[in-house]
């Protein structure tokens, strides 16, 4: 048994958690994969995954295996890449967890000048809404927007972005603009809900230096950014969001600001990655250049 082999191809099983998806994804034979896991379970004596006709689950001996797997292959490549890499021209896969709107719209379309400075970087890009277990599915770093909760995770506050309130054009047509937040009586807004938490967040305005929160009556919930705005442009009530998102509907007129005099408190965006001995190079510059591209300025 070729025990790194078995610790790359175990590794990818539990971040894809199918044994067929980590066989493609290493371009190995399905039967190989299973073989060379059952001679790794066989080597350690232990029990590493949990397998069913439908899923694969990792067991509490998998899961602190895995944790040293991926310590230990980590520490292997940047070995390898302290002779193959030039401190400017890091090389390696890059795998980077974006939150949908901020991927699609700010940090994609700017990722050519990046990849034209760093060609040996391979990035491998997930975007999504909900907050990954950066270990567990094998993720090098994420862009986080909002407050961040404690964790074990190292990070940095990159920006902080400015934001408004704003309602549809339909909605503007059937119920008014409002004028104040403290009279909101019959006013509507979209509900916005946390993928990983389920929490539902209010409205928040700042009267004179203080933060204030509104919870209206709402006719729809959402857990995606895009669906937030596309749900304010049908009509369904208010939304607070980036400026950046909310560009092109307030130039088509789709969307209209309100209650400019009491916005609500600007997104602090934060990049984390996992607490490791040593950075790697290619984070190290990922890290940097999305802190450059933030503090550029993101309209």
């Amino acid at each position: 048994m070729d025990r790194l082999q078995a610790m790359q191809v175990y590794t990818r099983i539990v971040e894809l958690r199918a044994f067929g998806k980590a066989a493609d994804s290493l371009q190995l034979p399905r039967a190989s994969v299973t073989q060379l896991i059952q001679q790794l379970e066989t080597h350690l004596g232990v029990q590493l995954l949990r397998r069913t006709t439908r899923q694969v689950s990792v067991t509490a001996d998998g899961q602190a295996y895995y944790e040293r797997c991926v310590r230990l292959l980590e520490d292997l490549e940047e070995a390898e890449n302290c002779f193959s890499d030039s401190p400017d021209n890091p090389r390696g896969k890059l795998r980077v967890d974006l939150p949908s709107s901020l991927g699609r719209l700010v940090v994609i379309p700017a990722l050519p000048e990046f990849c034209r400075r760093y060609p040996q970087i391979e990035l491998e890009l997930s975007l999504n809404d909900r907050q990954v277990d950066l270990v567990r599915e094998g993720v090098d770093c994420v862009l986080r927007a909002g407050e961040l909760p404690d964790s074990s995770l190292v990070g940095r506050r990159i920006a902080e972005l400015e934001q408004l309130t704003c309602v549809g054009r339909a909605y503007a047509q059937e119920f008014g603009l409002p004028e104040h937040p403290e009279r909101l009586e019959g006013h509507f807004a979209v509900n916005y809900q946390s993928a990983s938490s389920g929490r539902i967040f209010d409205l928040e305005f700042r009267f004179d230096g203080q933060l204030r929160t509104q919870r209206l009556p709402s006719r729809i919930t959402v857990n995606n950014a895009d669906a937030y705005i596309a749900a304010c442009r049908a009509g369904f009530g208010m939304i607070q969001a980036p400026r950046y998102h909310l560009r092109e509907g307030l130039a088509s007129g789709e969307l209209v600001e309100v209650l400019r005099d009491w916005q609500p408190p600007p997104l602090p965006v934060s990049v984390l990655y996992p607490v490791r001995r040593q950075m790697s190079r290619r984070l190290r510059v990922f890290s940097d250049w999305l802190g450059r591209l933030f503090e550029a300025g993101i309209d």
